[in-house]
């Protein structure tokens, strides 16, 4: 049983307003829309578990200890005593070369698993100094990185999806509507036993506090997963959709929000989801009861 997670940073679960472009775009934003005091109707038969980001520490949760919870399970904030902002630190590092999702689920066999997002050529010929939580644990399970070799050829997908900024730059890639990308990412998902891609341009627009940006964002994204849910056989794949903090979903502050994120579930495995999922620290274990199920069924 495939399991897809799909990584949005910074998308919460917001209120409804001018201030929230999730509001502004109206049927455009399913099944990205979620607000406080309603349940959402999702597409493909969707289930939703509000998720606490903020892992019972002070302040406002951030990229780096809320990713690496989530590919590990070990809750960051509390191990830290804090938050912390940015690229994970060598503590991080440490329990994300120990305790990497990817590397758990190399541990119960029958795999592949793999991060489909690919690497700009920038990162091969000089590695930067420093590397996102992903990163990290795909290297310590020793997975390859997907390279623009593999996003021509159609094995992998850009963080931005159409690959418009990359063209933007003067890159030789093809440029994709996001129906077109979710193809290769539903394909993908069907060759493999664990599939991640990670998507974060929406947060950089909650940044900007740019809503013609958070609009044109959203709304692709929003096709985006509707296209890749509408090609995934639901009957055997599960496929969750979280975040590591709010913050597009209120552009009238620049900061992060300390709201709930959203952990949005289809197929198989989506009752399991949300009975399970509180907080990020239970997005790994999730995955790991699901795909342990399906090893011991075989």
């Amino acid at each position: 049983m495939p399991v897809l997670l799909i990584f949005v940073d910074g998308l919460g679960v917001g209120v409804r307003g001018r201030h929230n472009p999730l509001d502004v775009l109206g049927a455009r934003a399913a099944p990205l829309a979620v607000f406080e005091d309603e349940e959402p109707s999702l597409p493909f038969g969707g289930l939703l578990a509000r998720t606490d980001a903020r892992l019972g520490v002070e302040g406002r949760p951030q990229s780096a200890s809320g990713q690496t919870t989530i590919l590990t399970g070990v809750n960051i904030p509390r191990l830290l005593g804090h938050h912390k902002q940015g690229f994970p630190n060598e503590r991080m590092r440490e329990v994300l070369r120990e305790h990497s999702l990817f590397l758990q689920l190399q541990k119960l066999g029958h795999g592949p698993d793999v991060f489909v997002n690919a690497y700009h050529p920038q990162f091969f010929a000089k590695r930067p100094r420093w590397v996102a939580a992903t990163t990290v644990a795909v290297e310590a399970a020793g997975l390859p990185f997907r390279t623009f070799e593999d996003l021509k050829e159609g094995r992998a997908v850009f963080h931005d999806f159409t690959n418009r900024d990359l063209l933007k730059r003067g890159l030789d890639v093809p440029e994709r509507a996001p129906e077109e990308a979710a193809a290769v990412l539903a394909r993908l998902a069907g060759e493999h036993r664990f599939t991640l891609y990670e998507h974060f341009v929406a947060d950089r627009a909650g940044h900007d506090q740019d809503e013609a940006a958070a609009l044109d964002i959203l709304g692709g994204l929003a096709r985006f997963v509707r296209a890749t849910l509408s090609l995934l056989d639901l009957g055997r794949t599960t496929v969750l959709l979280t975040s590591d903090h709010g913050n597009v979903e209120d552009l009238s502050t620049r900061n992060h929000t300390l709201n709930q994120v959203p952990t949005l579930a289809w197929g198989r495995g989506r009752e399991k989801v949300v009975g399970r999922v509180r907080t990020l620290a239970d997005i790994t274990p999730t995955i790991l009861e699901i795909l342990k199920e399906e090893v011991a069924a075989n």
